[in-house]
């Protein structure tokens, strides 16, 4: 029986990530980007990633999913088999096997303009991944009536709202059937009173058990969801912990200047 997308994925023990990664390096011409950064993904534990513009989160991100690839380090995922070293040539096939371990929801909602929701929803299940037509329907049917979006199934990306749209992205992802849901800033292209719905539907998932890594801004969201906080400056992990740990005592002053800024009252 094929498993439903609309449930996590199983956490049954004993726990193995779903991804590792060791010392991930990564520069552009001079410009350092990451440096020695290390990352354990346990299954249905939400991990976030603050600090400040330009300091590694999103490269972090896209190297977990293979859009970037690393200068050096690892990233392994036991369960899959998979492990890849950076400091050497890095093969098509490997670089397609990290691919599909994740799905990716970008600030941008990215939808085919041209597709309906749920042609938008379909085309990766149907042409990437060569599913069945009915069940690859059947299951985004169930996933746009889990974020409420049912009625919109064949409406354009232009006739929605920015949150219906970056919901489809979610709703995208999910039909995917990814271990891990990577997720780069979701709501900063958002209308502020847009944002709650996304990020109600981001903690829904969470409840629910599955595996994320959440690039954002939004620090209650992050404060509140997450089972761990990394917080980057200058492509180091300067300071990782507990949410209650990091926004509370914070032992780095860089990361307490950081959350006063972004935190205090106007």
């Amino acid at each position: 029986m094929s498993p439903d997308p609309t449930d996590p994925p199983s956490t049954s023990s004993p726990i193995v990530p779903v991804l590792e990664a060791r010392g991930l390096s990564k520069s552009f011409a001079e410009n350092t980007v990451l440096r020695s950064v290390d990352l354990d993904l346990l299954p249905g534990r939400v991990v976030c990633l603050i600090g400040p513009s330009g300091s590694g989160k999103t490269t972090v991100l896209r190297s977990l999913n293979g859009l970037e690839t690393p200068d050096g380090g690892t990233i392994s995922a036991a369960g899959a088999g998979l492990e890849i070293d950076f400091s050497r040539p890095v093969t098509n096939a490997s670089r397609n096997r990290l691919r599909d371990l994740s799905a990716m929801v970008f600030q941008q909602h990215n939808l085919f303009p041209h597709l309906t929701v749920l042609e938008n929803v379909t085309e990766g299940p149907l042409r990437v991944q060569k599913r069945p037509r009915a069940e690859v329907l059947d299951e985004a049917h169930a996933l746009l009536s889990r974020v409420g979006l049912a009625e919109k199934s064949g409406a354009f990306p232009a006739e929605l709202s920015g949150g219906q749209q970056q919901r489809v992205g979610i709703v995208r992802a999910l039909a995917l059937r990814p271990q891990l849901l990577l997720f780069d800033e979701p709501t900063s292209a958002l209308d502020p009173e847009l944002v709650g719905e996304v990020l109600s539907v981001m903690k829904g998932l969470a409840d629910e058990g599955w595996t994320m890594v959440v690039v954002t801004h939004e620090l209650a969201f992050a404060r509140d969801v997450a089972d761990e906080v990394l917080f980057l400056d200058g492509g180091v992990v300067l300071e990782r912990g507990a949410p209650s740990e990091i926004f509370t005592a914070p032992t780095e002053e860089r990361t307490r200047r950081f959350l006063e800024r972004l935190m205090r009252p106007f």
